[in-house]
């Protein structure tokens, strides 16, 4: 799949858990029914990935998790919260950068209109 179709189809898959579950509930609970439906649509992805830094000749493990990396192609980061801040922001642009992955999604499920809470980065 292509960036754009699978950025879309993970879209779709997101607003599918928003629509059955609507808001308010654990960002863990988000993060399982995703992972449920990406499994169903048959999409490569790892969850909960370490993302080290690398500094010169050095690995440093400093507790960096991006919440899914679909493909290796997108980060997808989750979060269930009043309202998304520049915090969040540079969390996602953090995670492409250590992992060296261009696109990525922040996805706040703790919207009454999921298409809101849905902010897509490219480096």
């Amino acid at each position: 799949m292509q960036f754009d179709e699978l950025s879309n189809k993970i879209i779709g898959l997101a607003i599918e858990v928003h629509r059955e579950l609507g808001p308010g509930l654990l960002e863990s609970t988000y993060k399982q029914c995703l992972a449920y439906e990406l499994r169903n649509s048959v999409i490569n992805f790892d969850m909960e990935i370490e993302m080290p830094v690398k500094y010169k000749d050095i690995i440093i493990s400093c507790g960096y998790r991006a919440d899914f990396v679909i493909e290796n192609k997108i980060v997808i980061e989750i979060k269930s919260i009043d309202k998304l801040a520049p915090i969040h922001e540079a969390q996602i642009l953090t995670y492409m950068k250590l992992s060296k992955i261009s696109i990525g999604l922040l996805i706040n499920f703790n919207e009454q209109m999921l298409k809101s809470g849905i902010r897509r980065f490219v480096l």
